[in-house]
């Protein structure tokens, strides 16, 4: 058996993939099936590690962008994209998977285009309540598109779609909760507030959490990722902001959240500040409060909508760009820590929300296992 995946640009699409890799290692273990050839396609590895633990091969296919606004570069991108999709049917060819999974993003496109040349089975996923553009072009030809948000399905050929929700990476669903603010280095019986701004960081949610860590850092110990491209600039800032700053001890900076770091903080926290992209079905199986701050613009104003339909479940509140200052931020965080009603409540509607997605992994994985052994036989 041959299962290659495709996807590319950020941890949203990258960590899924992984999860479904793990639940296919678990099938085949569990039920004594020989072990599937894994590849993944895409212009860039994303998390080596990850690649080498799971046994998956990576398979570098560069490609160019279609950019929404004017640019020359989308011109010239043209042509790599052309060469791209060329380099995929020879690698492609090569292989000869029994099914391509796409993620979503430009970095799958040339995957999925030689995928479909060679009529090799392809199932697509998308996470957004609003699909990318390459999804919804693939979906015509795909077999299967499985969906995160119902929302999403009017956009996709509707004997196409299963909601299954987003896969999750086991670890990733269980904080650790057991000696946590020992390994952070933080006192317990204060408040914490995890941030995390994506995978790469959210350089505006880390300006307004600088300005507000006066008014924070009187009540509340922060975990701040900021990002590795962001690390330099709020270095910087903090070596003033923090100087005269009494309890600076309880802030703590991240570029990045390692498995281990990013657990033993969610276990620790008390609420969640986030972006609306896939992180929100970890916190959701977190089972935490959160305040979720949305990209204005992106595309098909996903994120707005992915918020907004978290928040109607009761397991969040949202704060739009536009409204985001330090005094709205810590007010908003006041609101939820100061009242164990409503904090508890918020935390029993994020497990509910994630009950949905428990065994995402796991169905995906049986689909791709059940076309791979039947295109071999």
């Amino acid at each position: 058996m041959k299962i290659l995946f495709t996807g590319g640009g950020s941890g949203g699409h990258f960590y899924p993939i992984i999860a479904i890799v793990e639940a296919i290692h678990e099938i085949e273990t569990k039920e004594r099936l020989l072990p599937a050839d894994i590849y993944f396609a895409s212009n860039d590895p994303y998390d080596k590690q990850q690649l080498f633990n799971h046994n998956i091969s990576y398979i570098e296919i560069k490609t160019g962008k279609r950019r929404t606004y004017s640019s020359v570069l989308n011109f010239f991108d043209i042509f790599k994209t052309g060469f791209a999709v060329i380099k995929a049917v020879v690698k492609l060819f090569a292989i000869y998977p029994d099914v391509v999974f796409g993620k979503g993003g430009f970095a799958s496109f040339p995957t999925l285009f030689a995928a479909r040349l060679l009529r090799i089975p392809v199932i697509i996923h998308e996470s957004d309540t609003v699909p990318g553009r390459v999804n919804v072009w693939a979906s015509k030809f795909a077999k299967y598109v499985v969906i995160s948000y119902p929302d999403a399905a009017k956009y996709f050929p509707a004997d196409k779609v299963v909601v299954t929700g987003n896969p999750l990476r086991k670890e990733a669903m269980l904080p650790i909760t057991q000696g946590s603010f020992k390994f952070l280095e933080l006192e317990e019986g204060i408040p914490l507030i995890l941030v995390i701004g994506g995978s790469q960081g959210a350089q505006l949610i880390n300006e307004v959490i600088l300005d507000s860590l006066p008014m924070l850092l009187e009540k509340y110990q922060v975990i701040h990722q900021v990002g590795e491209k962001n690390e330099k600039d709020v270095k910087a800032r903090l070596e003033a902001i923090l100087n005269d700053i009494p309890h600076r001890n309880r802030y703590k900076m991240y570029p990045y959240l390692n498995d281990l770091t990013l657990r033993m903080s969610a276990g620790a926290a008390d609420l969640v500040i986030s972006r609306a992209g896939s992180a929100i079905f970890e916190i959701a199986a977190w089972k935490k409060a959160s305040i979720i701050i949305p990209i204005t613009e992106s595309n098909g104003n996903h994120q707005q909508k992915n918020a907004f339909h978290y928040a109607r479940e009761h397991a969040a509140v949202v704060v739009e760009e536009a409204n985001l200052t330090p005094h709205v931020l810590v007010e908003e965080i006041d609101r939820i820590i100061k009242n164990p009603v409503l904090k508890k409540s918020m935390e029993e509607s994020a497990g509910k929300f994630s009950e949905r997605s428990a065994d995402a992994a796991e169905k995906i994985a049986r689909q791709l296992l059940k076309i791979s052994l039947g295109h071999e036989a």
